[in-house]
This record gives C-alpha cells, sequence and structure tokens, in this order.
C-alpha cells in the first residue's frame, strides 16, 4: 500500500523552496491502529511527508526525467508535537541541493504555527531502466502518472503562481 501524504501543493519557487499541505482525516487507515484511543499521524509519515514535497521540487527541477525519487537518508530528525484528525500537516522544504542523481533538503513539517517535525533529507534518484533497460516502459508509465498527480495536487498552479 502506497500513502499519497501530499494533498496540495500550496507554493513553489523552482529549483529552491516547495510548500505543502496534507489535511489528515479519521478516514486514514493507519490511524485504526495508531492509536485507537489517541489517533495520530505516526512519526514515519511525517517525515514521509517531507519527502514526497521534497520529491516533487526533484522531478520540477529535473523536468521529470527520473521516475524514481527516494530517501537515501535523514539527519536530524527531530518530532515536536502530534498531527491528529482534523489538522493539517504543513511541510516547508528548502532546497540545499539537486543534482541529476541526488538532491538534499532542509524541511520542517508545521501544524498552525507550531513546528511537528524537522529533518535534513538526502534523496536519490533514479530510473528504473538503469536497473535493466527492459524497464524503459515502466518509467514511463510512472512518470506520465507522476504528472497527472502533479495537476491534481496542484503543481501547475502553484508554479503559474510563483512566475515559473
Amino acid at each position: 500500500m502506497k500513502f499519497l501524504l501530499v494533498d496540495r501543493i500550496e507554493s513553489i519557487e523552482p529549483g529552491k523552496r516547495i510548500v505543502t499541505t496534507k489535511a489528515l482525516t479519521l478516514a486514514e487507515e493507519y490511524l485504526a491502529d495508531h492509536f485507537p484511543a489517541f489517533p495520530v499521524m505516526p512519526g514515519v509519515l511525517m517525515l514521509e511527508a517531507l519527502v514526497q514535497s521534497a520529491a516533487w521540487l526533484v522531478r520540477l527541477e529535473q523536468d521529470f526525467a527520473k521516475s524514481v525519487v527516494v530517501l537515501a537518508s535523514a539527519r536530524n530528525v527531530r518530532y515536536a508535537n502530534f498531527v491528529q484528525p482534523g489538522r493539517k500537516l504543513r511541510c516547508e522544504l528548502d532546497a540545499v541541493s539537486i543534482g541529476a542523481d541526488s538532491a538534499k533538503f532542509k524541511g520542517v513539517g508545521w501544524i498552525d504555527e507550531n513546528q511537528a517535525v524537522s529533518a535534513r533529507l538526502e534523496l536519490k534518484c533514479f530510473n528504473l531502466a538503469d536497473r535493466g533497460g527492459y524497464l524503459a516502459d515502466a518509467d514511463e508509465s510512472i512518470v506520465n502518472d507522476l504528472k497527472k498527480q502533479f495537476e491534481l495536487v496542484g503543481g501547475p498552479t502553484a508554479l503559474a503562481a510563483s512566475g515559473g
């Protein structure tokens, strides 16, 4: 199962910064177990929301050249608040560097004006075809799906508002 943890891209400064939101609802499957009497977003998913947000900026900077963008390392991860149903996690990511095969970010997740999570992230980017040429069709399919998802989360609107 894949969790999509970016509901909306609020703003983009190409190559520099992205701000996204995730609205947590009781409909999230994992809340049934985490925790039944006190449902909160697991810390690892708060971190994943930061990663998914950063990945959008990488894809945009690379013009969707890579089908896979994954977390390589997370450093200085700090959790400060719970994200409960009915709240929004606002993820703010600043690019330290974005290269052809990797990217580094500083990220903070906020609930209103309260910090919920912060981390330094390193992402790796690649195409499945790099692992085996027979996977080139899979790369194309993934990228096409990602471009559609980018539209659904408001990426083109946020990009246009930035003048990019």
